[in-house]
């Protein structure tokens, strides 16, 4: 189980892995777009997904709408850059459990991802 973490930048992937082994947190997979995102989700069934929204191949936002499609009840946390309201709030709309913006504070990550980990028991 634990979380898969999606997103184009295999620097931001190795630092969210990162902030989540040095919290005790078990890190499912990752995957370097929505597609392969999609994939994982469907392979590994993890508790909790981290989404970047901006991804060259298939993005975030259309990547939580066909995981809330395979399982309405799916955690996922988006993560945006700064100005990326309107996606944000489509991406929540479409079934997404919280948001976090980058650059994000380890604490704000942590909160979040523990928070969809409860919903999801």
């Amino acid at each position: 189980m634990g979380v898969l973490v999606v997103d184009d930048s295999k620097f931001m992937r190795n630092i969210i892995i990162e902030i989540l082994k040095r919290n005790n947190i078990e890190i499912a997979g990752e995957a370097s777009n929505g597609k392969e995102g999609i994939l994982r989700y469907k392979e590994l069934k993890p508790d909790v997904v981290t989404m970047d929204l901006t991804m060259r191949e298939l993005g975030g936002l259309e990547a939580v709408k066909e995981i809330i499609e395979i399982d309405p009840k799916a955690q996922i946390i988006v993560c945006s850059a700064m100005g990326q309201q309107e996606i944000i709030k489509e991406a929540v709309k479409a079934g997404a459990k919280g948001f976090i913006i980058k650059p994000f504070d380890e604490e704000d990550l942590v909160k979040e991802i523990n928070k969809a980990l409860k919903h999801r028991a």
